[in-house]
């Protein structure tokens, strides 16, 4: 009886070492996982990261180059008016040089 009290105790010993070789084999295979997972994740949160600035710095040259076109514009219609400004005066401006360089020239036109 002995005998069979010892061997059931060593057959339970046996099943308990076997549980926990499988049970450390799966707590090994878990990590593994739970680290592939953790930078499969960081990958794609850096993946993000970038398309995200990506876009951003897109959207930043697009908006750049619309305020950068309405500053020409404006710039050019201003000039365009000042030109066209000019331009109507020009001859009240010539005729004024020319009275006042005879004036001082003291010539009678």
């Amino acid at each position: 009886m002995k005998t069979e009290v010892l061997k059931k105790i060593k057959e339970a010993e046996e099943s308990y070492r076997i549980a926990i070789s499988e049970a450390e084999k799966r707590k090994r295979e878990m990590i593994s996982d739970a680290e592939l997972e953790a930078e499969n994740l960081i990958k794609k949160a850096k993946h993000d990261a970038e398309e995200y600035r990506k876009q951003r710095l897109a959207d930043a040259r697009k908006m750049a180059s619309a305020k950068y076109a309405e500053i020409v514009g404006t710039g050019e219609r201003q000039c365009a008016s000042i030109k066209n400004q000019g331009a109507t005066h020009l001859d009240q401006a010539t005729d004024l040089l020319v009275s006042r360089l005879m004036e001082q020239l003291h010539v009678k036109g």
